[in-house]
């Protein structure tokens, strides 16, 4: 993959806990356009919505997600996918809030509602005088990237409805036994269908339907490894969240590992400062054995001229996620309140 939009980061100012597994990383040269698109979906929620009083999104002090973790984006469609970006993070810390005009209803049909918007959203740009809010937001992002390419904006957009209609089916289930067990789950929740479509719009690219299964077979260590850096540094947030909310237990790999432990051995899974520190330790092993995988699979790409030329750029952009996606939650605000 040519390297036209990004430049590389110094490797010196920057730390990746040894779990980047020697990817570099790389920031695009226009990330101001990031900064506008995230700050203007604030902006639109915060007048649309509702105002969210210390949140944070994308945006970080030393690196912005979306610029670090698709370096190659094309410079015209940053803004477009930053304020995509934002409008998840936005939506998912306020999905609680958002569905308390519809509690007393059935899970499933609140989980409904939610999907029956995304796939309305899909075919049609268009919003009626009354509708919910968030819709109203969705509805610009869809104009906006139907207008730059309309057919890979279906295409993520697409992707998007799957990932909603999946994920509250994996959110369904709270308690798995293994680690082995959960890391299916967690890949889609992650947004492993979301992070394709953005991805092939913001690169321009196209994976025929013959190479979709080839293409999301390959790129599934990557998703693991994503999905487990993202456990492991929100681990801490997510952990003391569910503590003040008196829930017992947690969506992520750390407290599943701990359960794991727990129940081999006997012993309670609350209060011990050491089988925690062991299950982060297992986490950080697992993320580097998926990252290094996922490194051959690249390079063997690379060399495989059976891959059309988008596949093949599609793979090697995903390994810039990795190495973006773990130093912004290194020192992103979202995971890190100091």
């Amino acid at each position: 993959m040519d390297f036209v939009y990004s430049y590389p980061v110094d490797p010196t100012t920057y730390e990746t806990h040894g779990l980047a597994e020697g990817i570099p990383v790389r920031v695009h040269r226009e990330t101001y356009r990031e900064a506008e698109g995230s700050l203007q979906a604030q902006r639109d929620w915060s007048e649309h919505v509702r105002p969210m009083p210390r949140y944070h999104g994308g945006l970080g002090d030393k690196f912005n997600l979306m610029s670090v973790s698709i370096p190659e984006c094309l410079p015209e469609r940053l803004e477009i996918i930053s304020y995509a970006n934002e409008f998840a993070f936005l939506y998912d810390d306020a999905m609680e809030e958002l569905l308390d005009d519809q509690e007393g209803r059935p899970e499933n049909q609140r989980n409904d509602s939610l999907i029956a918007m995304f796939r309305e959203g899909v075919m049609n740009a268009e919003t009626e005088g009354q509708c919910r809010p968030e819709k109203l937001l969705q509805a610009k992002i869809l104009k906006e990237m139907m207008a730059i390419d309309k057919p890979r904006a279906v295409t993520a957009m697409k992707a998007w409805a799957s990932f909603v209609q999946l994920a509250s089916q994996t959110r369904a289930q709270t308690i798995f036994s293994s680690l082995n067990e959960y890391i299916p789950a967690r890949v889609v929740d992650v947004g492993e269908l979301i992070w394709f479509g953005t991805v092939t719009f913001a690169m321009a690219l196209t994976i025929a339907p013959e190479e979709y299964q080839l293409c999301m077979k390959l790129a599934r260590p990557c998703y693991v490894a994503l999905a487990l850096t993202n456990d492991l540094y929100s681990w801490t947030k997510e952990r003391i969240a569910a503590e003040a909310a008196g829930q017992d237990c947690i969506f992520n790999a750390i407290w599943v590992i701990m359960r794991e432990l727990s129940e081999i051995r006997q012993c309670n899974i609350t209060g011990d400062d050491a089988l925690e520190a062991e299950a982060i330790d297992i986490c950080k092993a697992e993320i580097k054995k998926h990252v290094s995988e996922y490194r051959t699979i690249v390079e063997q790409a690379k060399n495989n001229t059976s891959f059309s030329r988008d596949l093949k750029a599609y793979l090697e952009a995903i390994l810039y996620t990795i190495s973006g996606n773990l130093v912004w939650s290194i020192y992103c605000p979202r995971y890190n309140s100091h």
